[in-house]
């Protein structure tokens, strides 16, 4: 099953929050005699941290937010915030469950400026709430227990700078080099693609570059300006292989790409494809127009439009 982002997201909370409820619930259960006596309150929480996985600040809160205890991590108490009002902090602002147990949406950190998030438990007396026991996470400290998630291959088209699109009628495209040695560009691109291990290129039309990742060493990327793109032998110091199988995009289909893309660059002066990439392994290829417009697609959805679904009257 591919998941989605928040897919992902939706089962990592799924997975803390079974291993924090009980653990905190317990807590919450043993700080009701002492919730009063903010010593022995103290005392209960320097203990019960060690109880809460991954824990980074453990403190007790009144039904208004207000700090009722010392700070407590692992190493011990953490003086300075006895007394803090928390009422505006995130994590206050999400309506706890029924159940009296929230985990917040992760958020900034007001002192460290990190990625975090906070458990929070109610603290019953009877049938009356008396209070909150929050755990603060880092969550470079939490284990990740979801798969990555894959990268959809839905069509997406996202919209670019609006004062760009606002002037798009007042601007031409100005020729670049790439544009004028485009069919010996696009043959040593292909040869990259194919032949050399590239998996990854991106065009920059306007400046004449492009951007390259190989199988050999796809942690860093190499630039070819118009220098190098007009000279075939730049091929020789990317050492020949195999079209990988892993490949989603057909061999045969890497010139039908590239021509495509030398045909949205240049059919018209105004609306015309600034950046383009493929990327072998997603099967994905993206198109920048000069309305600053992206469009993030599978190959085959590209290859199957013409001219006229881009430019529409202007082709």
């Amino acid at each position: 099953m591919q998941y989605s982002w928040k897919d992902s997201i939706y089962l990592q909370r799924e997975e803390l929050a079974r291993r924090l409820r009980t653990p905190l619930a317990e807590l919450a259960e043993r700080c009701v005699p002492v919730w009063d006596d903010c010593e022995g309150l103290n005392a209960v929480l320097a203990t019960g941290v060690m109880d809460i996985p991954y824990c980074s600040y453990l403190y007790a809160l009144d039904m208004n937010a207000m700090q009722i205890s010392d700070n407590f991590d692992t190493t011990g108490l953490v003086p300075g915030h006895f007394g803090r009002d928390r009422s505006q902090r995130p994590y206050m602002q999400e309506a706890v469950p029924s159940w009296g147990f929230l985990l917040s949406d992760a958020y900034i950190s007001l002192y460290a400026h990190r990625p975090s998030l906070t458990a929070l438990q109610l603290v019953h007396s009877g049938n009356m709430a008396i209070g909150f026991v929050g755990a603060d996470f880092d969550l470079r400290n939490l284990p990740v227990t979801s798969a990555l998630y894959e990268e959809p291959v839905d069509w997406r088209q996202i919209k670019g700078d609006p004062a760009i699109r606002g002037t798009l009628f007042q601007q031409t495209r100005a020729e670049s080099p790439l544009d004028r040695n485009m069919e010996q560009a696009f043959s040593i691109l292909e040869e990259l693609l194919t032949e050399r291990g590239v998996f990854q290129c991106q065009i920059h039309f306007s400046s004449s570059q492009a951007t390259l990742w190989t199988i050999d060493d796809p942690f860093r990327y190499r630039i070819l300006d118009s220098d190098a793109l007009s000279d075939p032998d730049i091929c020789l110091i990317y050492p020949s292989r195999a079209y990988t199988e892993e490949a989603l995009i057909p061999r045969a289909d890497i010139v039908r790409l590239l021509h495509t893309m030398r045909t949205l660059r240049l059919a018209d002066e105004t609306l015309y494809l600034r950046l383009a990439s493929i990327n072998l392994f997603n099967g994905m290829v993206s198109l920048t127009f000069s309305c600053d417009g992206s469009h993030y697609m599978r190959y085959d959805e590209l290859l199957h439009r013409d001219i006229k679904f881009w430019l529409g009257g202007a082709a």
